[in-house]
């Protein structure tokens, strides 16, 4: 087995962009090569997908491979293309300062210049999308700023019709102040690291003595939905723009803003309703006989957060900023322990009878449950009832 850096083998690193070229060319020796990489990297990836609960559409560069050809054609025709030492190259817009994109190279082959100006029309002329978002590092910013302008000038792109968006995110650090790295120096695989989050959270659980109360499946259950919630929520609750230090003692914390405080307290209001003996599998049928009622103060005040879930999810939308979400998701945590711990949801004599039910208070903590289970969602959550 051989092995070349395309960083210090000049004749590799020729060989390589030759090959891309073929392959953008469509020879079959190119593509069938290029096949056998896809398929090995696609199960790969599907393994993430499905621990995480991801769902994606396969669109990769080479979906977009005769869009390229059509977008080159289009640019030619409108004049937009210029001859710059063998290359064709596009000024973003009329001034003709900063970077320009480069749209063919010199042997024939394309770039993400290219690419991604085949993309953002077929993402507009035949999806027909209006408001497009892209999540890349604030690296990419430049670039993408140049794209826009480039399909605004071109037609392509209408500001008064379409919308897009390059929602860029900090670097993740270690306990260094560094970029986020093994101790070796090389990057961190994200399946070690869900790997390691399982491994951290099934031994939080243990110190709970929760391994010896729920069922085994309910265990993993509680053990994925803490480990993989926890690295979600941790990227979430930052602002996007912002750098953070990645720490699993900081993530796995019942305290304070986290998955798993949010996740706990969820587990706790489905125990309420469960713990009371009635059936609240059918919130409609309970409000046709029980009305909710808000007398105490941190009844009031637990209902009027519940209450911001609108504006919030607007602001969220706007803005781009899913940090606002979580910070909504911990205040209504936060609300929820204070309206408990003031408000009793079951009475019991001393013998731990249920003497009294009050409706009007499980009521409020089921409609909390389903605020929380709708931001869960959104953020990527997996809530579960027993924790």
């Amino acid at each position: 087995i051989f092995f070349f850096s395309f960083d210090t083998d000049d004749n590799f690193k020729r060989r390589a962009y030759n090959r891309v070229v073929t392959l953008q060319n469509g020879t079959t020796e190119s593509i069938n090569a290029w096949k056998l990489i896809c398929d090995v990297s696609r199960k790969e990836f599907q393994k993430i997908y499905d621990r995480l609960d991801v769902t994606i559409t396969e669109r990769g560069e080479s979906f977009y491979q005769s869009r390229m050809m059509s977008v080159v054609e289009f640019l030619r025709n409108k004049g937009f293309l210029e001859l710059d030492e063998g290359r064709e190259i596009m000024w973003p817009d009329d001034s003709k300062s900063g970077i320009p994109l480069t749209i063919v190279k010199s042997d024939g082959g394309y770039t993400y210049d290219t690419s991604d100006m085949a993309a953002i029309r077929h993402r507009i002329e035949e999806d027909h999308a209006t408001w497009i978002i892209y999540v890349v590092d604030s690296g990419q910013s430049t670039h993408f700023n140049a794209i826009f302008k480039a399909a605004e000038r071109c037609g392509i792109l209408n500001p008064k019709v379409h919308r897009v968006d390059h929602v860029q995110f900090g670097v993740v650090l270690g306990d260094d102040g560094k970029k986020f790295k093994t101790r070796s120096g090389d990057t961190v695989k994200l399946s070690d690291l869900l790997d390691e989050g399982m491994k951290y959270s099934l031994k939080q659980l243990q110190q709970r003595g929760r391994d010896k109360i729920l069922t085994p499946k309910e265990l993993l259950e509680a053990q994925e939905a803490v480990a993989y919630g926890c690295i979600k929520y941790t990227d979430l609750c930052h602002n996007r723009i912002s750098d953070y230090i990645f720490s699993f003692d900081k993530m796995l914390d019942d305290r304070g803003n986290t998955a798993v405080y949010l996740l706990y307290t969820y587990s706790r209001i489905c125990s309420i309703a469960r713990s009371s003996g009635k059936d609240f599998s059918n919130v409609g049928d309970i409000l046709d006989k029980f009305d909710i009622k808000l007398i105490h103060e941190k009844e009031w005040k637990l209902a009027k957060t519940l209450l911001k879930l609108h504006d919030v999810l607007i602001k969220c939308a706007n803005s781009l900023f899913l940090h606002f979400l979580c910070e909504f998701c911990y205040e209504v945590s936060v609300v929820f322990t204070e309206f408990y711990d003031s408000c009793y949801c079951i009475e019991k004599n001393e013998a731990g009878e249920i003497i009294n039910v009050n409706y009007s208070r499980i009521l409020i903590c089921e409609a909390t449950a389903a605020v929380l289970r709708k931001c869960f969602h959104i953020l990527g959550l997996k809530p579960v009832t027993k924790m």
